[in-house]
């Protein structure tokens, strides 16, 4: 008799005397052998599968995004984890985190990147935790972009893993708190020192667990810092704010189609209705255009200066240049009539009027608007802040920059190239040109007197290795740190600041 029956039999007996039959379900009726193979080769072919799955989708350049397109997520490499990969990311700083940071950056583009730095700068310094930048939105601009469109907001993330933790947000908690209107909103000292920062923000920062920053232009002196604060905002500057790859391959398109014709000169002619409304620069306007420039400035109210001579600031060198202006200036210096001029700026006050001078000088004047069709802009137009980033892209790859003002982009661009090898930067010395123009448009100065004093008060103006001048008391008149970070650059004998 087989065991089975054995145990059936069993069971009735256990049942005829009344006793609890016990179930002998598992010895009783044991899996087959046959059943165990089918079992086993449907766990070898599920993983041989998803092994194959996993394989292939690392060569998604192939034939393999049509196939997968519906796979989930998590078995195709995305673009963030390639990079991850590309990139080396440096091993995260351990420290004990003080608290957290919030900032809301001001002004337009190249103001908030110079104020990003600071902050990144601030942050490492104090031991807290940097929540990601909020961009400016309620500027003239009305620009809605915020950080992730302008920069690759993981390689900023990654890339200060040694320096500082950067979050996207705030943990819940803090983040509840924060809308409840319970965390402290300040604007900070401008130009101060980093002790200010130890002494006055840190025990807010220790007592509400996070604080924020209204306000991050220059709100970090441009000396007396120590060497390693000053090379880590090059590094945020230089390295860790990187444009979005749809901007960088845009601007890579437009220095292509540049370059296909030889070299490229690209003014930053900042002669925009914005600049001419806030400065009160009115030259070679009409009264109309002149009378609509000061109704804009008086509609906005954090446009502290209302009643402005132009003329007087013009004649100190504080206007930017016209563009009949900048048409002399560039003439004298010998640029090449067929040297190709990228305009990157907006739309320029007054048109075509005011640009004949110069086209007429140079004739092949460009911008992003007549190198690209509608279709490569379309994203980016309404975003101005975006077309400045792709405007600053190009300025750092031509072969010569010239601003016609002294504003945050020239300032930041002009810095950039002379961490990138002193690439042939042109600063105008607006007082000093307009005394000149104006000397030769009345006939006191000829062509030859205007070209050889034009070129006397610019040679060394060309964007070289220099000193960075120190004013102790006067920040504002003092070379800008961004402009010539010198602690950052290739001469280390020009690091002596000059003091005045």
């Amino acid at each position: 008799m087989c065991r089975s029956e054995k145990v059936l039999c069993s069971d009735y007996r256990e049942r005829k005397m009344g006793i609890k039959v016990r179930s002998h379900k598992l010895k009783a009726w044991p899996l087959s052998r046959p059943r165990v193979q089918w079992w086993l080769w449907r766990v070898v072919i599920a993983v041989s599968l998803w092994t194959f799955t996993a394989q292939f989708a690392r060569v998604p350049d192939l034939w393999g995004p049509r196939v997968l397109k519906g796979l989930p997520s998590c078995l195709i490499a995305s673009p963030y984890t390639a990079r991850v990969v590309e990139e080396n990311i440096p091993p995260e700083r351990i420290y004990n985190n003080n608290g957290y940071l919030m900032v809301s950056s001001n002004g337009g583009l190249n103001q908030m990147r110079a104020g990003i730095c600071d902050m990144v700068a601030i942050a490492r310094s104090l031991n807290v935790t940097l929540v990601v930048p909020e961009l400016d939105k309620a500027s003239f601009w009305q620009d809605s972009s915020d950080f992730q469109d302008i920069f690759d907001v993981d390689h900023f993330i990654n890339s200060l893993r040694d320096e500082v933790r950067i979050v996207k947000e705030l943990p819940p908690r803090l983040k509840r708190q924060f809308e409840l209107g319970m965390v402290p909103s300040i604007q900070p000292v401008s130009w101060s020192n980093i002790s200010y920062y130890h002494n006055k923000i840190l025990p807010l920062i220790k007592e509400h667990g996070v604080v924020q920053f209204l306000k991050t232009d220059s709100r970090l002196a441009n000396n007396g810092l120590s060497p390693p604060i000053q090379k880590l905002r090059c590094k945020v500057n230089f390295s860790s704010l990187k444009f979005t790859p749809q901007i960088e391959e845009l601007g890579k398109r437009v220095v292509k189609i540049l370059r296909k014709k030889g070299p490229f000169l690209v003014l930053h002619l900042r002669y925009e209705k914005d600049m001419l409304a806030f400065s009160g620069c009115t030259e070679g306007c009409t009264k109309k255009e002149a009378d609509e420039l000061r109704k804009l400035r008086y509609a906005y109210p954090w446009w502290k200066e209302k009643k402005i001579d132009s003329d007087k600031k013009r004649r100190h060198g504080l206007c930017p240049l016209t563009p009949e202006e900048t048409a002399l200036v560039l003439r004298a210096l010998d640029i090449d009539r067929n040297m190709q001029i990228y305009i990157a700026a907006g739309d320029i006050f007054g048109g075509q009027r005011r640009l004949a001078s110069l086209i007429s000088s140079f004739p092949n004047v460009v911008n992003k608007e007549t190198l690209l069709t509608p279709d490569d802009t379309r994203y980016f137009q309404y975003h101005s802040s975006q077309m400045a980033a792709l405007d600053y892209f190009v300025s750092l790859e031509s072969d010569i920059f010239v601003p016609t003002y002294d504003g945050n982009m020239a300032r930041v661009v002009e810095g950039h190239r002379r961490y990138l090898g002193f690439k042939s930067t042109i600063l105008p010395d607006q007082k000093n040109i307009v005394s000149l123009v104006d000397q030769y448009n009345n006939g006191s100065l000829n062509w030859d007197e205007f070209a050889t004093k034009i070129k006397a008060v610019h040679k060394n103006r060309m964007g070289m290795a220099s000193s960075r001048i120190v004013i102790p008391g006067r920040p504002k008149e003092e070379d800008y740190f961004y402009s010539n970070p010198h602690e950052c650059l290739p001469h280390p004998q020009v690091e002596v600041l000059q003091t005045l």
